[in-house]
């Protein structure tokens, strides 16, 4: 089955941040805090498969309160941090929501994601991913993270379910 007709079936996304919703890099302040950058586009997407009623949850082993911030100004409230273990809070977003593995697209791009991205029915990645999760990934998005990859396989799951377009009232993040 290719991913197209897997879109069909996706009623959750979930992400990983760094390298994903980022472009993975991380800038230093002189206090240590490290400042990360996340698409508009993005975020757009995010909270318009929010507001359509998909599933939509962040599982990165990073620990940033500004990513937690970030994501519950969009309306992603499943958001875990500081996860050493993907597939345990896969398995909890599983039993929460009742959802089937073939219901879950899951981005990831590098090797922390190899695991959990074998649980789910549609895995894939950014265009720069780590060539082991390309491998492994159904799609492989033509954007890199932190430009707009989430976009791009919120917007074609939604366009191939009819939920693009559809509502006008819909704000920008």
């Amino acid at each position: 089955m290719n991913y197209k007709t897997k879109l069909k079936n996706i009623k959750a996304f979930i992400f990983d941040c760094d390298g994903v919703l980022t472009d993975g890099c991380v800038t230093l302040l002189p206090n240590g805090e490290q400042v990360r950058t996340m698409n508009t586009r993005d975020g757009y997407a995010l909270q318009l498969a929010v507001k359509k009623g998909y599933v939509v949850a962040v599982i990165s082993g990073g620990s940033s309160g500004a990513v937690k911030t970030r994501m519950t100004k969009l309306g992603v409230h499943d958001v875990y941090l500081g996860c050493s273990d993907k597939v345990v809070a896969l398995k909890e977003l599983m039993h929460i929501y009742s959802l089937k593995s073939e219901q879950i697209l899951y981005m990831g791009d590098d090797l922390p994601d190899y695991e959990v991205m074998q649980e789910v029915g549609l895995p894939t990645c950014p265009n720069n991913a780590a060539q082991e999760i390309k491998n492994i990934s159904d799609y492989i998005s033509h954007k890199n993270g932190g430009e707009a990859c989430v976009r791009d396989v919120i917007e074609q799951a939604m366009k191939v379910q009819g939920k693009w377009l559809v509502d006008k009232s819909i704000t920008s993040a």
